[in-house]
């Protein structure tokens, strides 16, 4: 989980709809309401004894791409003004809209070796690493490659890894935050400049800070709007130090920057 404190709870806006991964656990068998092991089993148990590790990893590579999924009734969308899950619960079934999403990569991992593991009653379990965009359910992928299979599925285990730059790796446990020295904590913390690494960058000399700091439209060269990618719409303004003090909505055709949330001033 992304935790920004102080000034930086304004960029937290910035983040929002960035790419996750997940490390997951599918179980092959059968599928419960929710999608995943807490729910009810709501198929027959359906062995796959006959499924080889090359369809499994066929069927796979079917979900990567642009997609539309179906929302979970399990889940806190809102239909109507409704959350979904409160509908589940009574046993109601509402009327929901695919949504688009992408799968950039779906895979069969393993500690080893990729597999198969079977279990007692006939089912069989696997992980698998997913990169997805925002919005995207895991447990539905899961659900929906059980219906492709003829088998049914539920998730059984799920882990995020990243989120968009940000990396587990260099993550801190709630444990290492009770314990952690305050000097270690400060060296830990990610300045608003690297937090925001997805945006592209646009360096400032000291008039130009001035004026976005003043909360006024920066007019860009033609030099300097080059070096902004064509599909950008946000920028990061840092001053001739490298701090980030601002960031800009950026209207190519006019060629100018308006300051968006002015962190220095």
């Amino acid at each position: 989980m992304v935790c920004c404190i102080g000034p930086a709870t304004r960029l937290v806006q910035f983040l929002v709809g960035l790419d996750k991964e997940y490390l997951a656990t599918v179980r092959l068998g059968y599928a419960t309401d929710t999608q995943d092991g807490t729910g009810k089993r709501i198929t027959p148990v359906c062995p796959p004894s006959n499924l080889s590790l090359e369809e499994l990893r066929r069927t796979l590579h079917q979900f990567t791409g642009p997609q539309l999924q179906m929302p979970p009734m399990f889940s806190a969308k809102k239909v109507g003004g409704e959350r979904l899950y409160r509908a589940a619960r009574e046993g109601r079934e509402v009327e929901r809209d695919p949504v688009s999403i992408v799968v950039h990569s779906i895979a069969l991992i393993g500690e080893e070796a990729p597999g198969l593991s079977k279990n007692e009653d006939g089912t069989a379990e696997f992980n698998m690493q997913v990169r997805c965009s925002s919005g995207t359910y895991v447990r539905t992928l899961a659900h929906d490659l059980g219906e492709r299979l003829g088998v049914g599925a539920h998730l059984v285990g799920l882990r995020r890894i990243s989120v968009g730059h940000f990396h587990l790796t260099h993550a801190l446990t709630l444990d290492e935050l009770e314990t952690i020295s305050r000097e270690a904590l400060v060296d830990a913390l990610i300045s608003p400049y690297e937090m925001l690494m997805n945006l592209p960058v646009l360096a400032l000399d000291d008039e130009e800070t001035s004026r976005i700091t003043n909360g006024r439209a920066l007019s860009l060269s033609p030099e300097q709007a080059a070096v902004i990618e064509p599909s950008a719409h946000k920028v990061r303004l840092s001053d001739s130090r490298g701090t980030l003090v601002a960031v800009g909505d950026f209207d190519r055709e006019a060629g100018l920057i308006n300051p968006r949330v002015v962190l220095a001033g």
